[in-house]
Order: C-alpha cells, then sequence, then structure tokens
C-alpha cells in the first residue's frame, strides 16, 4: 500500500479516535457539548495544516508548477491555522461563518495564484 495512503488513513483514524474519546468523555459528563464540537474542529483545522505542509513535498517536474504547489501548501496552511484558531476561540455562531470563511480564502488565494502564474506562461 502506498505510504501516503497509509499516513492519510492514521490521520483520519486519529481524528476519529479523538472524536471518540470526546463523546466519551461527554457522555461521563467530564466535558460539554460546546467542548466535544470545539476538539474535532480544531483537529479538522490541524489536519488541513498537516495537508497544506505537506503539499510541497511532493515532486512536479515543472517549475511554474512547483511555485503554486508552494503557494497553495503555504496557503493551506494558513488558513487551516485559521480555521483551527477561529473553532477553538471564537463563539460557535462565528467559528462556523468564519472556518468557513477561512478556508475559502485558502482555496481563492491558491485559484487566482495559479490562475496568475498561467497566464504569465502564455503570455
Amino acid at each position: 500500500m502506498n505510504r501516503d495512503i497509509v499516513k492519510s488513513l492514521a490521520v483520519a483514524g486519529a481524528i476519529i479516535a479523538i472524536a471518540l474519546a470526546a463523546t466519551a468523555a461527554r457522555n461521563a459528563g467530564l466535558i460539554e457539548s460546546e467542548t466535544v464540537t470545539r476538539l474535532v474542529m480544531g483537529t479538522i483545522g490541524l489536519m488541513l495544516v498537516w495537508y497544506g505542509n505537506s503539499m510541497p513535498k511532493t515532486f512536479v517536474p515543472a517549475a511554474k508548477a512547483r511555485q503554486v504547489q508552494r503557494f497553495g501548501g503555504w496557503s493551506t496552511v494558513l488558513s487551516g491555522l485559521a480555521y483551527a484558531g477561529i473553532w477553538v476561540f471564537a463563539p460557535i455562531s462565528v467559528a462556523f461563518t468564519g472556518g468557513c470563511a477561512a478556508v475559502v480564502a485558502g482555496i481563492a488565494a491558491t485559484v487566482l495564484f495559479a490562475l496568475g502564474r498561467r497566464q504569465k506562461t502564455t503570455a
């Protein structure tokens, strides 16, 4: 099996384990329901950081593609950190909108950067 697939399955398993442990703690009366939500969503943000960090480490032969890959990695890391931070510290009503906005902004920045690189290549 591919190493990347094994790593991704391990990350998914860790997220599920954290969710199950937090749910068990909530059922035991140790933490509140909102804390479970914040833990799981913060963990998802950290998963985005992990994937963003690994993006530039894969090989791409073209120089412009490597630039886009590096930029995409950075924007994914930053949007993942923002997502995790918003979910951990902001009120729940703000966290949903703010977290989604952070991820969408990271995606939009990467797409716009890639389109800009493409136009410079064809010009």
